[in-house]
């Protein structure tokens, strides 16, 4: 019998407990769910009686909280069964539940009461694997709203994955404060992991300052990633101030470089993002921005508006996008 060593057999029985515990936790979090579920199912009943039950269901849910609390102790409270009959009421069919998630989740999720955005929200946070803080910090930042376009079929696009605007609380930057692009690009790589929560799905970090190199001339493009979904590179160049005709033209270098220079025999074409803090829809509409599906203008803000702010920023840029989607299928 072959010896193992110290630190290898520590290794072995550690991944043993964690894969036990994950298998634990997976369980106790479905029997959770299922029993707030059919608690649920139970109170909606009694309630649907009759209408002029309505006064007398408050009561029963007042009493049943009580009686449940003494006799099981915490997390029976009149708020949490409120929330169990919400439960039942969002997701009346059981197996439609993901176990994936857990009640906190949940809870989240049952105050949304549009189904597509709940499912966005769904589908998101079991691919992405985002925790309570992760899936709270995306429906208080209209993630939903925010996205392009959502897809309309299995298969993705680039309009389902990209955002506009962008918000990037996170990097610890001074919204009223004028920062260089190196700062701003500094700030992304020490908050990569929020960055690419931020980003949308699919998205691995490949580079920072990604050194290209012709006969005559060297460029650097700040950031690069690989998008696993859509199959390509994604290159991102910063811009503070206002967008120019010279930055629009430079992507759009950068993208025909990288396609011809970097990219893969099985790669898509390279989509190209200019990430910019003010962002002029004039320059944008009569420039290829307006004509191409690879290259793409996004606001980006430092801070995280109040929701009536965000949804008025969403709002004017939803109307600009939707107007050019129409003009470019005209013929």
């Amino acid at each position: 019998m072959m010896e193992i060593s110290e630190d290898s057999l520590f290794q072995s029985v550690k991944e043993i407990i964690r894969q036990s515990r994950e298998k634990v936790f997976r369980i106790a979090n479905s029997t959770l769910l299922l029993t707030y579920w059919q608690i649920g199912k139970l109170i909606v009943e009694n309630e649907q009686q009759g209408k002029e039950r309505a006064e007398y269901g408050k009561q029963t849910l007042k009493n049943l909280s009580k009686k449940l609390s003494l006799e099981f102790g915490k997390g029976f409270d009149e708020s949490n069964l409120r929330n169990m009959r919400s439960f039942y009421q969002a997701f009346p069919i059981c197996d439609a539940l993901r176990h994936e998630l857990s009640w906190t989740h949940y809870r989240l999720l049952i105050r949304i009461d549009h189904i597509d955005k709940m499912n966005y929200y769904i589908n998101e946070a079991v691919q992405n694997n985002w925790n309570y803080r992760d899936l709270k910090r995306q429906i208080n930042s209209l993630a939903y709203e925010r996205v392009l376009e959502h897809k309309k079929s299995p298969v993705e696009n680039i309009h389902s994955v990209l955002k506009d605007p962008y918000i990037f609380e996170f990097l610890g930057l001074t919204p009223d404060q004028k920062f260089s692009e190196k700062e701003i690009e500094t700030a992304i790589i020490d908050h990569i992991q929020k960055f690419l929560l931020e980003f949308g799905k699919g998205f691995a970090f490949v580079a920072r300052q990604q050194h290209i190199s012709t006969d005559t001339s060297d460029f650097y493009i700040d950031l690069v990633f690989y998008n696993y979904i859509l199959k390509c590179f994604v290159i991102i160049d910063l811009k503070t101030g206002e967008l120019s005709h010279q930055d629009i033209g430079q992507i759009d270098m950068y993208v025909r470089m990288y396609d011809d220079l970097k990219r893969g025999e099985g790669d898509n074409p390279t989509i190209g993002i200019l990430l910019c803090s003010e962002k002029d829809e004039t320059i944008v509409k009569y420039s290829v921005l307006n004509d191409k599906n690879n290259l793409f203008a996004s606001k980006y803000l430092l801070y995280l508006p109040k929701e009536e702010e965000l949804k008025e920023i969403i709002d004017q840029d939803r109307i600009r996008f939707e107007l050019d989607q129409s003009n470019n299928k005209q013929p």
